[in-house]
């Protein structure tokens, strides 16, 4: 089964690929782009990050244990 989702901020695009049938390298991955700017905003010309779906949930622990959320998504 295919699963594919994106999320677009002014600054950020997030789109993640899933296909629980694959089996090769890139089957299931994260990435995370930069919008190219408008003004005068962080973000110069475009850059993308991709991350496997593995490595995109160890930064979720992360960034969660950061900002203190816990499982339910209540903050700590």
């Amino acid at each position: 089964m295919n699963y594919s989702k994106t999320k677009s901020t002014k600054r950020f695009s997030f789109d993640i690929t899933r296909n629980s049938t694959a089996h090769k390298a890139g089957g299931n991955s994260l990435t995370i782009s930069t919008n190219p700017s408008t003004d005068s905003g962080y973000s110069v010309g475009q850059t993308s990050l991709v991350m496997t779906v593995r490595e995109a949930q160890a930064l979720q622990g992360f960034l969660n244990e950061q900002f203190g959320y816990d499982v339910d998504g209540q903050v700590g």
